[in-house]
C-alpha cells in the first residue's frame, strides 16, 4: 500500500484534535506520515508556553512526525500574501496528498480566515477537508469516516490539551464530553457508532 502524507491544519492548539483527530489517528496507525501546521499558540487561552508544551504532547499521541508553527497571535489571523505564503511554504516541504483544516464559516475569525487563506493556498492540491469545532456554524458535510476504533485515542491527545478541557463556555461540560458527542451524533448520521464528519473543498476517489 502506497504511504500518503497528511498535513492537518489548525487555527490553535487542540483545533485539530477535536475535529480531525480520529480520522489523522487512523492514518498513522496504518504507516502514513502527519505534519501539523498551527497557526498560533492560542495565547489567550492559557500562557504561551503551556499551549505549546500541551500541543507537543499531543503531537505524540496523534502520531505526527513535526509541527510548523505560524508564530501569529490568537485572534490576529488576517487574510493577506504573507498568511497565504506561510501556508504555500508548508505545503512545498510536506508535498502532502491530504489536507485536513477549519471550516469556513466559523464565529471565531481565527478559523475563519485560516479556511479563507487555505482556500487560496491548496488551489493545487487534490484532497482538501473542512472540519468542524465547536464554534463551526452551518456544517452539512458530506464526508464521514468511522473513528470507533480511535476515539479513545482522541480523546487522549484532547486531555493534553489539560488548560483547555474546562474551556468550553459552557456551565460544567467539558471538551470531552463534546467531542464524545459529536462523534456519536456524526456517527448516527453516517450509520456506524462514531464517526468525524468533513466538507470537501476537493475530494478524489481512486479506483
Amino acid at each position: 500500500m502506497q504511504k500518503a502524507t497528511i498535513l492537518a491544519i489548525g487555527a490553535h492548539p487542540d483545533d485539530i484534535e477535536f475535529g480531525c483527530g480520529g480520522t489523522i489517528i487512523k492514518y498513522t496507525e496504518r504507516g502514513h506520515r502527519l505534519f501539523l501546521h498551527i497557526m498560533t499558540a492560542g495565547g489567550l487561552g492559557a500562557e504561551t508556553a503551556t499551549r505549546i508544551e500541551e500541543q507537543q504532547a499531543s503531537k505524540a499521541i496523534l502520531g505526527a512526525e513535526d509541527i510548523f508553527w505560524g508564530g501569529y497571535e490568537d485572534t490576529h489571523l488576517v487574510v493577506d500574501v504573507e498568511l497565504i505564503g506561510k501556508i504555500e511554504k508548508v505545503i512545498k516541504k510536506v508535498k502532502p496528498d491530504f489536507i485536513f483544516c477549519n471550516f469556513p464559516d466559523d464565529t471565531h475569525q481565527d478559523h475563519r480566515h485560516l479556511s479563507q487563506a487555505v482556500m487560496s493556498a491548496t488551489r493545487y492540491i487534490r484532497n482538501v477537508l473542512f472540519f468542524e469545532g465547536p464554534t463551526t456554524q452551518n456544517f452539512k458535510p458530506r464526508v464521514f469516516v468511522d473513528i470507533s476504533d480511535t476515539l479513545d485515542k482522541k480523546i487522549q491527545a484532547l486531555k493534553a490539551h489539560k488548560s483547555q478541557v474546562m474551556k468550553t463556555n459552557i456551565e460544567d461540560l467539558s471538551i470531552v464530553e463534546v467531542a464524545r458527542s459529536s462523534a456519536n451524533f456524526r456517527g448516527i448520521q453516517g450509520r456506524v457508532k462514531f464517526a468525524e464528519a468533513f466538507h470537501s473543498l476537493r475530494l478524489f476517489i481512486n479506483i
